[in-house]
């Protein structure tokens, strides 16, 4: 039991199997179990986003510490144990994966025509192990979840993905797996410096400073292949363009935040001295990021791709934002993430709309959808404000708070890392301008139909949190602001105790 007076976390988490249960017990002919499956993944999943609905109103902003924890032995004689808890960070990207999951298996009802029933219970399976990785308590529980989004997200590519999927999937699978193993060696190396694989316990772990750059390496090689970073960045493209829309949203909203994520609950809080010294490096590679694919994307033809390329020049934003480890910049990369994950999936989801009606991706293919799709033309055209940083929008406020942080790091930082946003106004506003306006010359056009009531139903919820971050930015920001200023206090700390001792070793 805990503050909410039942086990909340563990529902939230565990519930979407139930689910998952109840799809594989379906019977019937082929059409049956298709409209069974997609009404129960449905269901389920609106239910597991009341229920961290609940858990977001219940939460108390000012508590830096952990809520609603839940503690259970699991294995005494190692010290790990089943500990689930959240704090202001990781609650809201408990929310963001319970929102995205009902949009995605809406967006996916007629799109997904084949083995429906396995399409919806890997839904279901990949929001256990999102939410579960978001919750963990324990190093042990963290890294089970974090790794268990691998299957149902290699199936979901490989199974319902276009022509090249199962190439899309195995170098998804083989870039990340490479990296978790040695996270499994740093999980194993701080368990036996420490004893223990509670992840409170190790935030107030002091570990040598020589072991820490090893730990931080380590740790950063898995992290840096989720962001992704330049240069591990090369699956996500082929992921993205192969993945059917409904993984691409869920990939782009939820999934590249799990490495950034390790970084803010890991590598920079445990390993103080090490994200440090890492840090010029983190710098750069990022701004390389930034630059470097915002001018790629201007280079692609293919919708999808140009909207995989700048997912990673928003993440190089983020990262910057991340080891500036002061508060303007933390909070503007967690308020990037979070918003980032709602445009970018809505950027999706608006190719998938065109894509189900002419099945191509191709920007040289359309034209003038203006005239025949006004609707559609509204909903992207806010997207993409939203993903330039339009003051107003949920893409402006972390874009600006990173530049802050950045300033009081290093003036050429935030100046190189603020031209993502005009390279992106470039090749979004090029992506723009190709598809909806020019004059509708193509046949197949003619005759396409705007937006239809499932479609807006996915469309608007996007919408309204888009707007909502862009114009009431506090009411997220609030639930970052405990936890990243005691972050952010202990980091500044360690970095004090680290000259003193350097200091008492001179004299």
């Amino acid at each position: 039991m805990n503050a909410a007076g039942f086990p909340i976390l563990s529902l939230i988490t565990w519930l979407p199997l139930v689910g998952g249960l109840v799809i594989m017990c379906v019977r019937g002919d082929e059409a049956t179990v298709a409209s069974n499956a997609r009404w129960t993944a449905l269901w389920t999943s609106l239910i597991v986003l009341a229920l961290s609905l609940v858990l977001w109103v219940q939460f108390d902003p000012q508590e830096p510490g952990f809520q609603f924890v839940e503690n259970v032995p699991w294995l005494p004689e190692f010290h790990v144990g089943y500990r689930m808890g959240v704090d202001g960070i990781s609650v809201l990207f408990v929310l963001l994966s319970t929102v995205l999951t009902p949009i995605c298996i809406l967006s996916a009802w007629e799109a997904i025509q084949t083995r429906v029933r396995e399409f919806m219970l890997a839904f279901l399976i990949l929001e256990t192990m999102m939410v579960g990785m978001f919750c963990a308590l324990d190093f042990v529980v963290f890294y089970m979840f974090f790794e268990g989004v691998l299957i149902p997200m290699y199936l979901i590519i490989g199974v319902w993905g276009g022509p090249r999927r199962v190439y899309a999937a195995v170098k998804f699978f083989l870039y990340t797996l490479t990296g978790s193993v040695l996270m499994l060696l740093a999980l194993i190396a701080m368990w036996l410096y420490a004893g223990t694989t509670d992840i409170e316990t190790l935030l107030h772990t002091t570990f040598p400073v020589g072991m820490q750059t090893w730990l931080f390496l380590a740790l950063f090689a898995s992290f840096a292949v989720k962001v992704p970073m330049w240069p591990v960045h090369t699956w996500l493209p082929d992921a993205h363009v192969e993945a059917p829309t409904a993984g691409s949203v869920i990939l782009a909203g939820v999934l590249l935040k799990m490495g950034a994520y390790g970084f803010i609950r890991f590598s920079i809080p445990m390993l103080p001295q090490a994200a440090q010294s890492f840090a010029p490096f983190i710098f750069t590679l990022s701004v390389v990021a930034v630059i470097y694919t915002s001018l790629v994307a201007l280079a692609q033809t293919d919708m999808k791709k140009l909207i995989a390329y700048s997912s990673v020049a928003h993440m190089g934003v983020v990262t910057i934002g991340l080891f500036t480890f002061n508060v303007q910049g933390i909070n503007g990369a967690l308020f990037q993430m979070l918003s980032h994950g709602i445009v970018s999936g809505a950027l999706f989801l608006g190719v998938g709309v065109v894509y189900d009606r002419i099945h191509s991706r191709d920007i040289d293919r359309y034209g003038g959808l203006a005239d025949r799709m006004p609707g559609y033309a509204f909903v992207f055209m806010l997207f993409t404000m939203a993903s330039v940083g339009l003051p107003g929008t949920a893409g402006f406020v972390g874009e600006f708070l990173v530049i802050l942080g950045a300033l009081q790091v290093n003036f050429w930082l935030a100046l190189l890392g603020g031209m993502g946003m005009i390279l992106g106004a470039a090749y979004m506003l090029y992506l723009y301008r190709r598809v909806i306006f020019g004059r509708l010359t193509k046949q197949d056009l003619m005759g396409i139909l705007d937006l239809s009531p499932r479609e807006w139903a996915v469309f608007v919820p996007l919408i309204v949190l888009t707007m909502w971050m862009g114009i009431y930015p506090s009411s997220f920001t609030s639930f970052f602001d405990a936890s990243v200023g005691a972050m952010v206090q202990h980091h500044a700390q360690a970095m004090a105790d680290t000259v003193k001792l350097a200091a008492g070793t001179t004299h």
